[in-house]
């Protein structure tokens, strides 16, 4: 006998499609957050936030268009904003968790650094965990709530509008 009561948030279809995009704006991310680091000489901690910021525009178009089947809603103003507060509440929920781990790391173990190969680049090791675990907690809370607030007609934008005017 099949189960119809299944959850309709974690469909198979929808998280590989989510995680594929995910993964690529967690490329983007991280990619920003060293060259940060680099070039403006910003702590670990410090490169986190406008990271994250760097890759919003790229999570929206790709999660508009391959994830949840919102490519023809018409709604893109609408959704853009919902995006955004959903954005910002990730951001935090990548810094908090990305620091908190980071704090663990640095404490209580060794730090690692790798040099990339046929490069000058050295990865810390630790660093690049502790962001993972980060990303990890924010693609959890970015799912959920993109799934069923941002994409999904609500109201909640229709009653923002009113209280703006």
């Amino acid at each position: 006998m099949v189960d119809n009561t299944k959850s309709k948030i974690f469909n198979s279809k929808d998280l590989i499609a989510y995680f594929l995009v995910a993964g690529t704006g967690a490329v983007v991310q991280l990619l920003c957050s060293s060259l940060f680091k680099d070039w403006f000489g910003l702590t670990f901690q410090q490169s986190i936030l406008p990271a994250y910021a760097a890759s919003f525009v790229v999570g929206f178009a790709l999660t508009k268009l391959f994830a949840f089947n919102a490519r023809k809603t018409n709604q893109t103003r609408r959704e853009m904003v919902k995006f955004l507060m959903v954005a910002v509440f990730s951001g935090f929920v990548t810094y908090i968790f990305s620091t908190a781990a980071y704090y663990i790391s640095d404490n209580y173990f060794q730090q690692h650094n790798y040099l990339l190969p046929w490069s000058k680049k050295h990865v810390n090791v630790n660093e690049m965990a502790c962001y993972i675990v980060g990303m990890g907690f924010s693609f959890i809370s970015n799912y959920i709530l993109h799934k069923t607030f941002t994409f999904k007609s609500t109201g909640f934008y229709n009653r923002l509008k009113v209280l703006i005017r």
